[in-house]
């Protein structure tokens, strides 16, 4: 399995919009140490769609996830090139050590496995689990006994549901979110097991949220194990961020229930 997942990987290199997001001027531009995949590139891997983190709009990657990288980028001063890749290359580590990309801005909540193969940022965003159901049909994760409940591949929802579902129920796992919420609108699974803002962005109006779960979840960029000097680039500009008020903008444009 992992050796098809590298090869989706370096297919899916292929697959990339960039964003005028370069020129910053608050560090210099000279990337030596970095080991960018592209000189003067913040080279960034997404899983989309995957809103409000990352979609395309109007032939162009946007979300919470791609502008926050973006200024990241202007900030350490380079441009910024995303690439669409699956989450199970870029979670298990595939895709950024195998110098696909420099960075991960995928929701990707820090775990203890994920760091034996990935350096992580500090902190940016502390995140729910949570369980969406059809609003004529609602019911909590106890009450799922023989239901199907859906989950995206390789993520902190599908091993919560994994753990915490009735047993006679059945944990049916998707590779994206293109595949994950049609599912439910077609009635081929009773309910999404995803993060919060996720589940937020596509309940419309036939879905409701019926529970809420804190797991103390907090994501994280990921870069290549070792690379340092990136990693301190990256965690400096997230703190300036915060600091001068741009943060707290990006959060207030993405985050509302």
């Amino acid at each position: 399995m992992r050796s098809s997942v590298v090869v989706a990987v370096l297919a899916a290199s292929g697959l990339a919009l960039t964003a005028c997001g370069g020129g910053g001027d608050s560090e210099s531009s000279d990337d030596s140490g970095m080991n960018l995949a592209t000189p003067g590139t913040l080279t960034v891997c997404a899983d989309v769609p995957f809103p409000p983190f990352a979609f395309e709009k109007n032939g162009e990657y946007t979300g919470f996830d791609m502008e926050l990288t973006k200024e990241i980028a202007k900030g350490i001063g380079l441009k910024q090139q995303v690439k669409d890749i699956g989450f199970e290359g870029l979670q298990s580590g595939a895709a950024l050590n195998a110098g696909t990309c420099d960075i991960g801005a995928a929701a990707m909540t820090i775990t203890d496995e994920r760091e034996k193969n990935l350096d992580f940022s500090d902190p940016y965003y502390d995140s729910l689990q949570s369980l969406l159901v059809p609003k004529n049909a609602k019911f909590k994760l106890e009450d799922a006994k023989g239901k199907t409940i859906a989950a995206k591949q390789g993520t902190t929802g599908e091993a919560y549901a994994q753990k915490h579902a009735p047993k006679s129920a059945e944990i049916k796992s998707f590779p994206s979110n293109s595949e994950l919420y049609p599912a439910l609108e077609s009635g081929a699974v009773d309910a999404v097991m995803m993060d919060l803002p996720s589940n937020i962005a596509n309940q419309g109006t036939k879905f409701t949220i019926s529970e809420k779960y804190d797991t103390g979840e907090q994501y994280g960029m990921p870069v290549k194990t070792g690379n340092k000097k990136l990693l301190k680039a990256v965690n400096k500009q997230l703190k300036e961020l915060k600091d001068d008020g741009t943060y707290d903008k990006l959060y207030d444009k993405y985050f509302s229930e």
